[in-house]
C-alpha cells in the first residue's frame, strides 16, 4: 500500500489539536485509500445500508469505538451527520475521527451544524510533489499528461474512457445526492467547457447559450463546482486603484488531466507545459496552504500576474509561473510593483535548481524552484 506521507503525517498533526478531522476532496482523489493506510485505524463505509443502520444511535455506536481510530467514509450518506459527529467532539474526545466527503462541509443541507471549534478541516487535493516519490513515478509530464486522480495518474495509457466515466459518477454521486440540479445535459456541458476555458477571466453570459441556461444558472453551477472542488474560482486581488480589475475572477479546473483530455491533448508540446505547470503550481500551492485565500491580478491595460497571496501585517507576495525560467519577462511584475513597491515578487519555474534574485531597475526578482517557493510560503504563512 503507498504511503502518501505528507497527507499522513497531516492528518497525525490535525489529531493532536482536534478529535475530529473533516476530510475532503473531489471524488477519487484517494480519500478512502489515504484513510485505509492510517496506522490502526477502523473504516466505515456509509454507503453500506448496514453501516448507516449501527449509526442510527450515534451514542451506542461511538461507545463502541471509544478510544479507536476510526474513518466514517461519505459520511453525508447519513440521516444527520453532524449529530454524530458533535457527540464524538463532545463526549468521546478520545476517539479519533475522520470523516470524508467529496464537497465542503457546508454543501450539504444535512449538516445542520457547522461544527464549528470542534473539528479540523484537511482539503486532499490531486497528486502534488511529495506525491510523486511516494508513487515511484517522479515523470512531471506523465502527472500534466494523466493528472492527479491516483487512479488515472497510474494509468500506462492516457485513460480516456476513465475521464467520462468520472463526468458520470460525478453527476450519479456527488450531484444527484447533494443539489438540485436538474438539467443534466447543461450541467456537464458547463464542466466541460469549463475544463476546456481553464485559466480564462470568467464571464457567466459566454456559457449561457451553448449550455442552454440562464446567466443566474450558469453562476449557481459555478458555485457547485466550487464546493466540490472540481472549479478553483481565483478571484483579483485589489485595494480599489482605479486602474485594478476588481470583480472578474479567473476559474481553473482543478485537474491537468481532465483540462487536457478536453482539450483534446493526448501528448503534450512544448508550448503546453507553461499552462499546465501554471495549474500544477497552483494544486501545490492548494496543498500546503489548505486555503483557497490565493488571487491574481490584472490591471486595465491587460498586464497580469498569475497569483498573489496577501498576509495579514504584511506586504504581498506575487508569484509568476513559468516552465522555464529564460522565458520570463518582467512587464506585467512591473507593472504590478509599481503600483506595491515593497511586494515580494518570486518567479517560480522548473528549471530552477537553486535560488537566485535579479534587479531590474529597483526591483528585485527572486527566481525559485517550487520546493524553495513552498518552503519559503509555509515559514512565512500568516
Amino acid at each position: 500500500m503507498v504511503k502518501r506521507q505528507f497527507w499522513l503525517k497531516n492528518i497525525e498533526s490535525a489529531w493532536d489539536k482536534q478529535s475530529i478531522i473533516w476530510l475532503s476532496g473531489v471524488r477519487r482523489v484517494g480519500k478512502t485509500y489515504l484513510c485505509k493506510s492510517i496506522r490502526d485505524i477502523e473504516y466505515f463505509d456509509c454507503e453500506l445500508p448496514r453501516i448507516r443502520g449501527i449509526m442510527e444511535d450515534p451514542k451506542t455506536f461511538l461507545e463502541e469505538v471509544r478510544g479507536r481510530r476510526v474513518v466514517i467514509d461519505e459520511i453525508h450518506r447519513l440521516g444527520n451527520p453532524s449529530e454524530l459527529l458533535k457527540i464524538a467532539a463532545d463526549y468521546f474526545p478520545e476517539t479519533k475521527i475522520i470523516a470524508t466527503g467529496s464537497s465542503t462541509l457546508g454543501a450539504s443541507t444535512k449538516f445542520k451544524d457547522s461544527l464549528s471549534g470542534r473539528k479540523i478541516e484537511l482539503w486532499l487535493t490531486p497528486i502534488m510533489s511529495s506525491d510523486l516519490q511516494d508513487f515511484d513515478q517522479p515523470d512531471l509530464h506523465h502527472r500534466l499528461l494523466h493528472g492527479g486522480l491516483p487512479p488515472l495518474f497510474l494509468s500506462n495509457v492516457v485513460p480516456e474512457y476513465d475521464f467520462q466515466e468520472w463526468l458520470d459518477a460525478y453527476w450519479a454521486k456527488d450531484i444527484q445526492e447533494l443539489f438540485r440540479i436538474e438539467r443534466r445535459y447543461s450541467f456537464q456541458k458547463f464542466v466541460e467547457l469549463l475544463l476546456t476555458q481553464s485559466g480564462d477571466l470568467f464571464e457567466a453570459t459566454r456559457f449561457s447559450r451553448p449550455c442552454e441556461v440562464s446567466r443566474s444558472t450558469i453562476t449557481n453551477y459555478l458555485k457547485v463546482l466550487e464546493c466540490t472542488f472540481v472549479a478553483h474560482v481565483v478571484r483579483p486581488f485589489t485595494t480599489r486603484r482605479a486602474t485594478e480589475i476588481v470583480s472578474a475572477p479567473k476559474v481553473y479546473g482543478f485537474d491537468t488531466g481532465f483540462v487536457c483530455y478536453y482539450r483534446g491533448w493526448y501528448q503534450l508540446r512544448q508550448q503546453d507545459l507553461g499552462f499546465l505547470w501554471e495549474h500544477y503550481v497552483l494544486n501545490e500551492l492548494y496543498s500546503h496552504l489548505q486555503s483557497r485565500a490565493i488571487n491574481y491580478w490584472r490591471d486595465k491595460r491587460r498586464h497580469e500576474v498569475d497569483f498573489i497571496i496577501s498576509r495579514r501585517g504584511k506586504t504581498p507576495l506575487a508569484i509568476e509561473c513559468k516552465w522555464s525560467a529564460e522565458e520570463f519577462d518582467p512587464a506585467n511584475l512591473q507593472a504590478f510593483w509599481r503600483q506595491y513597491p515593497n511586494a515580494e515578487i518570486f518567479v517560480v519555474a522548473k528549471n530552477v535548481d537553486r535560488r537566485f534574485s535579479r534587479k531590474i531597475h529597483d526591483m528585485t526578482v527572486q527566481f525559485v524552484n517550487l520546493p524553495t517557493l513552498i518552503e519559503y510560503l509555509v515559514d512565512n504563512r500568516s
